[in-house]
């Protein structure tokens, strides 16, 4: 394996070289008022040899003082829920890193190069959110390399050598593969669970109550979910009254493709097939907007989707679970 990828690194579409351009990028002045967060600090990691950070899977490394939060957000871009929740973190003045799946990426180009370009970390998250444990390695590693190759091709530059497991499902073959290709693993400290409810309330909750015993961590949110958009505004306000502190995650290298997923990306996209493809929802409130990602597309809208096995229905509603009212308010 470490041959096979030797070779195609002298391939390669995207790669180091062009870094220094990517961090010159930066977006404009913002100028936090006295309620906003911004950014504490920025941390530089060297993703060389694959380092773990998150406590809930990997002790290996701690940079994270108490009162310090990482915001991390998984499984976009969405068209119109990524959007509200870059203004919610425009008006705090502050930045976030988002674990992005390939085929989304490819759909919204315009609004990932946005993202960059406001001075948020553009991560992985694989090509479309399979369970790594559940495939063949020949089949993981090609979840994670198409899904490499996808973002950078809607990004235009190299992203930051950074990754997160779907579900956070590691196999260590898989783990070996990112150590081979220096690129980070990051799994979480704090979960929103926005997934498991339509209710702000509960994310903002969710969030709180695991800091408060936590007292720091890298937090995760998906900017898929409907109740992060409607957490995620009171959220960096509560976490700003609380004497929290942001830290900004950047990387010290850009991430490489593979000539072989790069040529598969720009042939299949460019016949509008692989994007055409839905994708694996993260829990049951995820919307399905993937499923008519592109008109004519063989997904119709309305189609029954099969969920895995182990997502759980839906908790009945509460007269107090304030989504239906609070989602889009102030917006």
């Amino acid at each position: 394996m470490r041959a096979a990828f030797a070779a195609g690194a002298a391939a390669l579409l995207l790669g180091c070289a062009f870094w220094p351009a990517v961090q010159a990028q930066s977006p404009g002045v913002c100028k936090p008022g006295p309620d906003a967060l911004g950014i504490a600090r920025t941390v530089d990691i060297d993703a060389t040899r694959g380092p773990r950070y998150g406590n809930q899977q990997y002790p290996d490394n701690h940079f994270l003082r108490d009162g310090e939060v990482v915001l991390t957000f998984d499984d976009g871009p969405h068209p119109t829920h990524t959007p509200a929740v870059l203004q919610a973190l425009e008006a705090h003045c502050t930045r976030a890193t988002f674990f992005m799946v390939g085929q989304r990426a490819l759909t919204q180009p315009a609004l990932v190069r946005d993202m960059a370009l406001r001075g948020h970390t553009i991560a992985t998250h694989t090509w479309s959110h399979r369970d790594l444990r559940k495939v063949d390695p020949i089949a993981a590693r090609t979840e994670i390399e198409l899904g490499i190759s996808a973002v950078q091709r809607s990004l235009g530059t190299p992203a930051a050598p950074f990754f997160r497991f779907p579900y956070l499902s590691d196999p260590g073959s898989m783990q070996a593969h990112l150590k081979s290709r220096n690129t980070g693993i990051f799994s979480i400290d704090v979960d929103s669970y926005d997934y498991k409810t339509r209710s702000p309330t509960m994310v903002v909750q969710n969030v709180l109550k695991q800091l408060e015993v936590k007292k720091k961590g890298i937090l995760l949110f998906h900017d898929i979910q409907v109740s992060t958009v409607g957490a995620i505004k009171p959220l960096l306000a509560e976490l700003k009254a609380r004497g929290y502190r942001v830290v900004h995650l950047r990387a010290d290298q850009g991430q490489t493709t593979v000539a072989e997923f790069d040529k598969r990306i720009d042939r299949d996209y460019a016949g509008r097939r692989i994007a055409s493809l839905p994708v694996a929802q993260r829990g049951v409130v995820a919307p399905g907007w993937e499923a008519n990602i592109q008109s004519g597309g063989p997904a119709a809208v309305g189609a029954p989707q099969q969920l895995p096995q182990q997502q759980q229905p839906l908790r009945p509603m509460r007269r107090d679970d304030d989504w239906r009212n609070n989602i889009f308010r102030g917006w």
